[in-house]
């Protein structure tokens, strides 16, 4: 009996050593494939016998490194250079071979007068699918856009001082080019230019990307926004109105301040709700920028360059206006109740430089 126990016992200590764990040998074979799509570089690696990757990418004075274990990593740059992506295939953390490249990121807008450096969103995102976008790469604006021409209603129904034509909207090198002159046209002393998708585009819910470089000055109010698709019908503001990106140019901290807003009907009443982001320093016309909502069936948030400053709820019944579709305007004013008129500070011609208009869901 004593001896059937000390077996039982023997057993089971026996079956209790670990496994013995084979010394690891190192990867071979590392390879690396790079996309580069304007500033955002897309790393694709593989190697054999490897447990992971790790891919760092030199951006000036910033290191970023990211740990993946199917090699795929992106990085986007946002000044013209030469960079360094280092790709390393790991067995253990310190147990490695590597490989260092260099990547020529070229950002350019051409002759276009827009700035050439500045925020560069990726082309995806986690649990959003790109559905719709605007690269402006051809020689003239897509089927996609119409445009609003005239004076409007009482100024466009903000007193607004300019004539909206289709020659101030120009598309070349990649960029969309909205310009608002100093010219007397009718009876207007200002031009300028408004597209929309209206009829054409809109969307329920997702994610909005504009990258944008903005004009600036006293009376210069550049816009970028929405309206529901049923304005025609229910009129505004119970149409619903989403206004990704407003800046009312001027001295202070007017060129350097953006505003997102909200405008719905409650109760039959005028509701609106905003918040702004402003620069620590310089203006948002001196670089691009990517102004962007996050919206869904509950609350609507806007960022600057994917840095959230803002945000509603919209899951009360009487903002039901924006459980709708949305069609995108893209606009530069001049003058109007906001802004009020220019002055002898404001200079022509102004320009907004839009790079591309993305849509996720």
């Amino acid at each position: 009996m004593k001896m059937m126990l000390f077996l039982i016992l023997s057993l089971g200590l026996m079956s209790c050593e670990p496994d013995v764990v084979k010394p690891a040998g190192k990867p071979s074979n590392l390879q690396t494939q790079l996309t580069v799509t304007n500033g955002e570089v897309h790393v694709q690696a593989s190697a054999d016998s490897t447990n992971f990757f790790t891919i760092t990418f030199f951006d000036a004075n910033d290191t970023i490194t990211v740990e993946t274990t199917t090699g795929e990593a992106v990085h986007v740059f946002n000044t013209s250079g030469t960079y360094k992506i280092r790709t390393r295939a790991h067995v253990l953390q310190n147990d490695f071979i590597e490989l260092n490249e260099e990547v020529l990121i070229e950002i350019s807008t051409g002759s276009t007068g827009a700035p050439t450096s500045g925020y560069i969103s990726p082309l995806s995102y986690p649990n959003y699918t790109l559905v719709w976008s605007d690269e402006f790469n051809g020689s003239g604006l897509s089927s996609d856009w119409t445009y609003d021409i005239g004076t409007g209603s009482w100024g466009w129904g903000n007193n607004e001082l300019q004539y909206y034509k289709q020659d101030n909207a120009v598309v070349a090198d990649g960029i969309l080019t909205i310009t608002a002159k100093n010219e007397t046209f009718n009876t207007s002393n200002y031009t300028s230019s408004r597209i929309k998708t209206q009829g054409i585009k809109s969307w329920k819910y997702g994610r909005i990307d504009v990258r944008a470089a903005l004009p600036y000055g006293q009376g210069i109010w550049p816009a970028i926004w929405m309206l529901g698709d049923n304005i025609t019908t229910a009129g505004w503001p119970a149409c619903g109105e989403i206004d990704i990106m407003e800046l009312i140019g001027g001295a202070g901290a007017n060129d350097r301040t953006v505003h997102g807003t909200v405008h719905w009907s409650n109760n039959g009443s005028h509701a609106q709700y905003g918040g702004s982001k402003t620069l620590s320093s310089g203006k948002f016309a001196d670089n691009f920028h990517v102004f962007s909502i996050e919206w869904d069936a509950n609350s609507i948030h806007w960022l600057v360059d994917n840095v959230q400053y803002h945000v509603i709820d919209t899951s009360p019944a009487e903002m039901s206006e924006f459980r709708e579709k949305f069609f995108i305007i893209l606009n530069v004013a001049v003058g109007g109740n906001w802004p009020g008129s220019p002055d002898a500070t404001t200079t022509f011609p102004q320009k907004m430089f839009v790079d591309y208009v993305r849509v996720f869901q």
